[in-house]
């Protein structure tokens, strides 16, 4: 492995001018792709196979007119006033004349008039589903009542939903990140190069991305993720290379050397690091929900793209960069960069973790396991307006609708009634209605609305409680448990609420296949790496600890409030559904990373001749620095999703920028070298037969140490 990179690192930084006008032809064709055949993006969650998805499925197919995205135009009147119909009709009409809009209903024709009579919805149904309605269509229904003299008018419902944008506070991690490398390398060249490397990367991964939306059905949050990561991971792997390349130069090799050698070492760590964390999204796959392994796989080829990046586009930039990537002091000849290494940080760090192991290992367990804690009361669902931010459009209809008619009209569900004739569907729709109506948590139950063939009936169902109440919840169960009892038709709930549920229910079946796989396959993988059997089960069980934790904070202030003002969360609640498991697999990805870059350096050393307990120290000390402005940048990339209003971007980045902290700081820079202290040379055993079987990668560049200072031009000649 190391030397096939490290011809890679030496061809690429020899024909540096035709490896740079590749990417950059490369990223021209990809964003013209993406502006001739990207299409619109969508916030739909389907689940194939699930009850929910099957009422849905249904409606469509037999009940089209109820198919359509809704709106809902809440209108109060001031305090101690009551509406009546003459104020409320033109605002009907204007409802009913936005583009469209199959109906707009009359609050006092369908009884949707609070019993105060101050408060009325306006039921609005569009013929086409949400992804397919335009800004026009939008904004002429938000003008719809807007001006009326008098009345409070508020516009909510799935219309309001908006596409997540990508902006400046994305801009702000970035600018924390070039902040970071400054400091890291001293040198704006070097900072600058390894930024623009890693953008360049994340700019062909995006384009790539956006060029298939019009074939491939693409969540809004899939895209946020990819830059996410993108950025995050292509800016850690460029760090990391040109670190090891300013190393080898500060020691006196020549540059296309050093950059064959950092390539062929460095290199081989960012190809494993990057196949864990594309092994981990990919595996998002096997759930079976198809948004999500869209995400998974869109993610994965956004780092898939950062680590060729890495490999072949960063060598030929340095090539162009030269020694300019040292401090002006190095180039200068007065610091050579080797005098006091051995008085960094990182070096006293890792003695003094070492000497205080045990109890290192005992306070830092016992910290993590109690910020885990949390967890334990981790509550899931979809994402409702209850949890926009405060002031939006979306929040306000919301708020206006539970004050004027309880919560539960935010989260209504639908039942969906499908016979084989009109009467069978009548007897079954009677039947259900009745059922409901006396289940505990109903409210109320709309009459049955049939389709022109009455062999579909719909009924709304009206729950006591809001859609993120965990009382709603155990009402959908009821409700289910009782409609398993209709003869003569099939019966199937649908609605957010139990859209959220059906997610859950699902995603806790595919977690255990879904850890068995990522978490063996990247076992393998380090096992490959390492040629150990006790490093990858402790970077397994570290990670354990990470997640805990993270899960616990995230918990305890997205879901139960704590410190929620700080971060501008609207309304605490439920996290959504599908955040576990992506963070699951992004974490694992990210936190081998880690793993690789440290202990691939410890056991760089004891392949050299170390003993165990001084590559343990050696290693944490010549990557700390390292490893640090890396968990930084990825923190601050992620950290800049927290601004964002979208509940999901929001609490994904939150969690992600929070497990990043714990798992590099906490986990890989103390916990892991007091492990591999303790362990000493039994960290790096390995049975005989499976020493054997196991190829040997190299990615410690064992073979480079052997080989002659110049034998590339011959290599790269050949190609």
């Amino acid at each position: 492995m190391a030397a096939v990179l490290y011809r890679l690192g030496r061809f690429s930084f020899r024909r540096r001018g035709r490896v740079l006008a590749a990417w950059l032809i490369l990223l021209a064709l990809l964003g013209g792709a993406a502006a001739a055949f990207s299409g619109p993006t969508t916030d739909n969650f389907t689940m194939p196979g699930t009850e929910s998805q099957r009422a849905l499925d249904s409606l469509r197919r037999q009940f089209p007119q109820a198919g359509g995205t809704t709106g809902t135009i809440v209108v109060a009147a001031p305090e101690g006033g009551k509406l009546d119909p003459a104020a409320l009709a033109p605002i009907v009409r204007e409802a009913a004349a936005v583009p469209g809009v199959l109906a707009a209903m009359d609050p006092f024709q369908v009884g949707a008039v609070s019993p105060d009579g101050r408060h009325a919805l306006v039921q609005v149904q569009f013929d086409s589903p949400l992804d397919k309605i335009t800004d026009a269509q939008r904004a002429a229904y938000e003008r719809a009542g807007a001006t009326t003299p008098g009345l409070r008018v508020e516009h909510g419902g799935e219309i309001m939903k908006a596409e997540v944008e990508i902006g400046s506070t994305e801009a702000f991690g970035v600018l924390i990140a070039a902040v970071v490398l400054v400091v890291t390398f001293g040198s704006l060249v070097a900072a600058g190069m390894t930024l623009l490397n890693a953008l360049i990367g994340v700019g062909a991964g995006m384009a790539g991305l956006f060029s298939l939306s019009g074939v491939v059905e693409l969540s809004n949050v899939a895209p946020v993720l990819a830059l996410m990561l993108g950025l995050a991971v292509g800016i850690d792997y460029s760090l990391f290379i040109t670190s090891r390349y300013r190393q080898y130069l500060a020691e006196g090799m020549e540059a296309e050397e050093a950059a064959g050698r950092a390539t062929g070492t460095a290199g081989s760590a960012v190809v494993f690091a990057g196949a864990t964390v594309i092994i981990a999204l990919a595996g998002l796959a096997v759930v079976g929900i198809p948004f999500l392994s869209v995400m998974g796989l869109a993610a994965a080829a956004t780092v898939a793209l950062a680590v060729l990046v890495a490999l072949t586009l960063l060598p030929a930039i340095l090539g162009f960069a030269g020694a300019r990537v040292l401090p002006r002091r190095q180039r200068a000849g007065a610091d050579t960069g080797t005098g006091d290494d051995r008085e960094a940080m990182g070096f006293r760090w890792g003695r003094l973790v070492t000497r205080l192991r045990v109890p290192v290992l005992v306070v830092a367990v016992v910290v993590l396991g109690a910020l885990a804690l949390p967890a334990r009361d981790m509550r899931l669902a979809l994402p409702d307006a209850g949890t926009a931010a405060e002031g939006s459009t979306a929040r306000e209809a919301y708020d206006l609708i539970s004050e004027g008619f309880g919560p539960g009209f935010n989260g209504r569900l639908i039942a969906v009634v499908t016979g084989d004739d009109a009467q069978a569907t009548a007897n079954a729709a009677k039947q259900a209605a009745g059922a409901i109506q006396t289940t505990p948590g109903v409210l109320a139950v709309t009459p049955p609305q049939a389709n022109a063939q009455g062999t579909t009936a719909l009924l709304t169902v009206i729950p006591k409680t809001g859609p993120a109440d965990a009382a709603t919840e155990q009402t959908v169960h009821a409700i289910r448990e009782r409609m398993n009892d209709i003869q003569g038709a099939r019966v199937a709930l649908s609605g957010v609420t139990a859209i959220g549920i059906d997610i859950s229910a699902k995603l806790a079946d595919a977690m255990p296949v879904y850890l068995l796989l990522v978490v063996g396959l990247s076992i393998l993988l380090l096992l490959l790496v390492f040629r150990s059997v006790l490093v990858p089960l402790k970077a397994a069980l570290g990670f354990l600890l990470t997640i805990g934790a993270t899960f616990g904070i995230t918990v305890a202030i997205f879901q139960q409030g704590h410190l929620a003002d700080l971060l501008g969360v609207g309304r605490p609640g439920p996290l959504v559904s599908f955040l576990p498991i992506l963070l699951i697999g992004i974490l694992f990805g990210l936190a081998m990373d880690y793993e690789v870059f440290l202990v691939s350096r410890m056991r760089e050393d004891f392949v050299h001749g170390d003993t165990a307990q001084r590559a343990t120290v050696n290693g944490l000390g010549h990557n700390a620095r390292v490893v640090t402005a890396a968990a930084l940048i990825m923190t601050s990339v992620f950290g800049g999703f927290v601004f964002m209003h979208d509940p999901i971007i929001k609490s994904m980045g939150f969690a992600l920028a929070v497990g990043v902290l714990i798992d590099a700081f906490v986990v890989r820079m103390t916990l892991v070298p007091a492990v591999m202290s303790l362990l000493g040379r039994a960290a790096w055993w390995l049975p005989r037969p499976l020493a054997r079987v196991l190829p040997n990668l190299d990615i410690e560049g064992e073979s480079l140490s052997r080989r002659p200072e110049e034998p590339a031009p011959a290599v790269i000649g050949a190609g």
